[in-house]
């Protein structure tokens, strides 16, 4: 099946935790080179970087990106998006996939999944990867989002917390029945979207789950929106969240 999308990648300068992060140098190239050359590589229709800084937009256009600059006071990432739609003129049926800017290493094939997977269920507004977590550390790490869904795929929650909580064997040790098969899943922050969610989500307030766990993505589940969700196609190498994260991207770059 050839589903038709858009990718918009959305690029701030002025990250709390690092700077400039879009700009970085990692092996002799911006990152946000590097995404925007790994989204080339998708099935993408068109592919846009989303920015509100014309540094990134100066070096996005040189090596011969679209940009489309946007308002400096989004909350998200997903706001931005939305405004690139409304100003592209995207139709409300367009599927769109968020890549995110930090993601220098990322599958082509889990942006075509994602854009797949929407188009083929259309119960869900939104749809979205996970990988299977098989060490305890991370099961209980707040920083990993844990994602649980239906056999049908359809999402039925996301936490910081560990869920499915087992009751017998917490914190001591993974249970083996959690394992084989997997019971937990860590979510990748990619999404597809239709333009008439985007039109919607920013006219939405966060709900009470959203400011809770900090997840955006709670919004939709709050508005009654099903989001689908899959194993990914492929493994989702390291992104770069913080400075410390720039060793073991650049590690992977030369391996890839």
């Amino acid at each position: 099946m050839n589903t038709e999308f858009k990718v918009v990648i959305p690029a701030r300068y002025a990250s709390s935790r690092f700077p400039g992060k879009p700009l970085i140098d990692l092996a002799g190239k911006p990152m946000i080179q590097h995404v925007y050359e790994q989204t080339l590589k998708s099935a993408a229709q068109q592919v846009v970087i989303a920015t509100d800084d014309q540094r990134i937009a100066q070096v996005a256009e040189q090596f011969g990106a679209t940009v489309c600059m946007t308002r400096d006071d989004h909350d998200s990432g997903t706001d931005r998006i939305a405004e690139v739609c409304q100003t592209m003129n995207w139709s409300d049926e367009t599927i769109v996939v968020n890549v995110q800017g930090d993601e220098p290493l990322i599958p082509p094939e889990n942006i075509n999944q994602v854009a797949r997977n929407l188009a083929m269920n259309s119960n869900c507004s939104m749809s979205t990867l996970a990988e299977p977590i098989d060490e305890l550390a991370q099961v209980m790490n707040p920083n990993c989002v844990k994602a649980v869904f239906d056999e049908s795929g359809k999402a039925l929650y996301f936490s910081r917390a560990p869920i499915p909580y087992f009751r017998d064997g917490f914190p001591q040790s993974l249970p083996e029945r959690a394992q084989q098969p997997p019971s937990y899943y860590r979510h990748i922050g990619i999404y597809g979207y239709r333009v008439s969610l985007l039109k919607a989500f920013v006219t939405w307030s966060p709900s009470t789950l959203e400011q809770i766990e900090s997840l955006e993505q709670l919004r939709v589940m709050s508005h009654g929106h099903g989001i689908h969700i899959a194993p990914a196609a492929q493994n989702t190498p390291p992104g770069v969240d913080t400075p410390d994260d720039v060793a073991a991207v650049l590690a992977a770059l030369e391996t890839a």
